[in-house]
């Protein structure tokens, strides 16, 4: 029997947030670092957000996108754990509020499917254009449609309010240094920086 890993990627694989990694690559740290400040305190919405942050990014080539990527603060041992999953015939998919273009390249380390906020520079963003805390759930539920799998042949790992949702619908949840809100709907919880570790906490929510 297969499984479905389920990856959030700001805070769970990154250890920040890659509109502020992409900014600091690109010279613009400062500015996005007060955006996703005010965001964080609930000075914007969702769709201001972006119309703040996107502009920052405009004359970004795809190989500074890459080198920004390849740059960021990673938690250690995302390939390593990708590949294990991959070598036992289980699913990776990582679902983030970030843009999918930033995400995508997580599929260069070994995830099967990724998704992300549709949102370019150059093009205004639209509240559909925007990943949601349900849009999560549905994706998860979507997926495991798709493979044939219950929502007990999944595992979730996140740390944060844009997981809560997909937490409560599910049981076998990892949390990674979450937040408070979050910490009560986990299963279990891993406080550090090695995804390996947090990894094998999920594994053992799997009845052998």
């Amino acid at each position: 029997m297969t499984r479905l890993h389920v990856f959030d990627m700001d805070g769970t694989l990154l250890r920040g947030a890659a509109t502020v990694e992409l900014s600091r690559h690109l010279g613009t740290f400062e500015v996005a670092d007060a955006v996703e400040r005010a965001w964080n305190a609930g000075e914007l919405t969702d769709l201001q957000f972006w119309e703040s942050v996107l502009p920052l990014w405009m004359d970004a080539s795809d190989a500074e996108i890459d080198a920004a990527f390849a740059a960021a603060a990673w938690i250690e041992g995302v390939p390593e754990v990708f590949a294990d999953i991959r070598a036992r015939g289980e699913h990776i998919a990582v679902i983030s509020q970030s843009p999918h273009f930033f995400v995508r390249r997580l599929e260069g380390w070994g995830a099967h499917r990724t998704f992300g906020s549709d949102v370019v520079p150059g093009r205004p963003p639209t509240t559909d254009s925007l990943l949601t805390l349900q849009d999560k759930v549905d994706i998860t539920l979507g997926l495991l449609a798709d493979l044939g799998l219950s929502e007990d042949d999944c595992t979730a790992y996140g740390d944060s309010r844009s997981d809560m949702l997909l937490f409560e619908r599910l049981t076998r949840t990892v949390g990674i240094n979450p937040t408070d809100l979050l910490r009560d709907r986990c299963a279990v919880v891993y406080e550090g920086l090695d995804l390996r570790a947090a990894y094998a906490l999920g594994r053992d929510l799997v009845p052998s």
